[in-house]
């Protein structure tokens, strides 16, 4: 059974690996044509005129809507790689990264399968509230929302490495990246309280992705040596 679930958790660390980098790579090369970071055509109140960015600017939620699903299972399979004693961290994480891919998955879900239809057939109505290019919309607080939750779960999975030296750096990957997340959201919300638009959003973002991808790598040979041990123990 741990077998299993060691070779579960290797090949999900690769695909949240692979899934980040693609993800992050086309999202990088899709800049954001409304709110503060927005420079040239930029989209405007109330976006009914956004059918043309239609499928490239919805590209990178693919792989995003994916990517939070693979990121539950990796937390699944380090909560049942966990000692008992230290499974309340794992099983807390594990249920804060439920809620998180849940809000993320029907987040993506709803902008490609309710925006374009809708614009197509002229149905404009909730377009402005629901719309990734509304920059204080359902959709940045959603993604807010699910990338503060996902820091918080940081933090907690980051209690169960303690033993090796691998652990240790995975533990301070993960504490540093749930503390900037939450400081980050601090100072923001200090700085611009209710007009932050999404910029929490795409500092949360990039925080929570370079993590994935940093301790993804990491979690490989992690998942890796701990198979290596079991099928020792088994000779």
């Amino acid at each position: 059974m741990k077998n299993t679930i060691n070779k579960l958790g290797y090949l999900t660390s690769i695909a949240t690996l692979l899934l980040t980098v693609i993800t992050f790579g086309i999202a990088v090369f899709t800049p954001p044509f409304s709110g503060p970071f927005c420079t040239s055509n930029c989209f405007g109140y109330p976006f009914y005129n956004i059918a043309s960015r239609f499928p490239r600017d919805y590209f990178w939620m693919f792989p995003a809507a994916l990517l939070s699903l693979s990121t539950l299972f990796l937390f699944a399979c380090i909560h049942y790689t966990t000692s008992k004693e230290k499974k309340i961290y794992s099983h807390i994480a594990l249920l804060i990264t439920q809620i998180a891919t849940g809000l993320l998955f029907v987040n993506y879900f709803i902008q490609f399968s309710f925006i374009q239809p809708s614009l197509i057939n002229g149905e404009f109505e909730g377009i402005n509230l629901l719309s990734q290019f509304n920059p204080h919309g359902i959709f940045i607080i959603l993604e807010e929302s699910a990338y503060l939750l996902m820091s918080i779960a940081f933090l907690f999975v980051a209690r169960v490495f303690t033993k090796e030296k691998l652990d240790l750096f995975i533990r301070s990957i993960f504490t540093l990246s749930g503390m900037a997340t939450l400081l980050s959201f601090a100072i923001i919300l200090f700085k611009f309280g209710l007009s932050r638009e999404y910029r929490f959003e795409v500092f949360s973002i990039s925080i929570v992705w370079l993590t994935l991808i940093i301790n993804s790598l990491l979690l490989i040979k992690w998942f890796k040596s701990i198979k290596i041990q079991h099928e020792q123990r088994c000779i």
